[in-house]
Parts: structure tokens; sequence; C-alpha cells
């Protein structure tokens, strides 16, 4: 069955789909890095990466608890209206759900969350200008869900890797220049094509980890 859609968590404890982290010298600490239809989660002194061109990334965390986590998702590019009531969109409220319930069931709690958003850049040539349609659809859930948004960085054409503090919330964003956009524009395309023929509906979108 193809993977559309991929969410790995880390409770702290091992095993339990924790994925296996590195460990960032420049930093100093251990990292996840997450690509597109995965989200990480964690109550850990540790960072997560991801790199982001049409897609966006919603950073949470509970700045009380230090428990946060990131996300990395694409709706699906079809026309039509974008509401939750859409295929398309109940791929991202998926998305969303599944990171605002992994950090609840570690103890994060849900008026305390703050969310921060990032990516939606117009890569994908040929392709309708999916990365707005992105950053539009998380930023309306974020205000549906009464999420305050603290910062955010979409749009442009570039790629961006970011960077995610979970301890301290900080986040560290660096614009990927255009000769090193080819390896995110291939992973896109392919993640693209992926959830464009896999039939999105809420019984259909299963849950795996890693």
């Amino acid at each position: 069955m193809a993977r559309a859609t991929t969410y790995v968590t880390d409770s702290g404890a091992p095993g339990n789909g924790s994925r296996e982290l590195y460990y960032d010298s420049y930093f100093g600490l251990h990292a996840a890095k997450i690509g597109p239809g995965e989200l990480y989660a964690s109550k850990r002194n540790i960072m997560i990466v991801t790199v982001l061109g049409s897609c966006v990334s919603a950073c949470l965390q509970d700045p009380v608890s230090r428990i946060g986590g990131m996300n990395h998702f694409m709706l699906p590019d079809r026309s039509g209206n974008n509401t939750l009531l859409s295929e398309p969109a109940r791929y991202g409220a998926h998305a969303m759900e599944m990171l605002i319930n992994n950090l609840l069931s570690m103890g994060a709690r849900r008026e305390r969350l703050e969310a921060k958003v990032f990516g939606a850049g117009r890569v994908l040539a040929g392709m309708s200008d999916v990365g707005a349609r992105n950053a539009q659809f998380a930023l309306d859930y974020l205000e549906r869900e009464r999420i305050p948004v603290r910062a955010r960085d979409v749009g442009g054409e570039n790629a961006r890797k970011v960077y995610q503090f979970v301890e301290t919330g900080r986040i560290l964003v660096k614009e990927i220049n255009k000769l090193r956009n080819d390896t995110v524009i291939s992973r896109e395309r392919a993640y693209a094509t992926e959830i464009g023929n896999k039939r999105i509906s809420g019984g259909d979108i299963e849950m795996f980890a890693e």
C-alpha cells in the first residue's frame, strides 16, 4: 500500500514508534528529521528538522510543559473548495489533528498551544500554487482551533530548512538557494503524485509508526 502519510512520535520512552535520532554537533543536540507526510512530537530537549518547498510545516508548542512538535504536509493538487468538508482539506486536517493529539497525549494543554507556520514556496513548476493553498489552509485551521500563530514565514520561490528546538520553542529558518532546490522539488513531486493518486477520505487515511 502506498504510504502517503507517516506519523512518528517520541514520548521519551524506548521503542513504541520512536524514531532514531542523530546527533547534530553544530547545535549540540540530538535531532529528528522529518519528510513530506510525517510529523514528530516530543517532550525532550531535542531538535526537529525538515526541508520545505511547496509543503507547509506547523510547529506547535506548549511553552509551559515544553512539549512541542512539527508536521510536514501538502494538500493534494485538486481544484475546488478547500473547506473542512472537501477531500483535500480533510487530508490537511488529519495532519494537524494528529500533531495536536500527540502533543496532548504527552501532557501538553490545548489552551496553551502556540503555532509557527513555515514553507509554501512556489517551487513546483507546472502545478497550481499549491504552496499558497497549503499555507492558507494551515492558518485558517489554526484560527478555527483558536491556536495563536506567533510567527510565520511562507511564500516566495525558494525552499527552506526549518529547525524547531522543542524545549524552548525557538525556530531557525534557512533559505535554500535555487541551485539546491532540485532535491526538494524531486521529493515533493513524488509526494504530490502519491497523495494525488490516493483516495482521501476520513476512513482511508491510515496512521503508520516507524
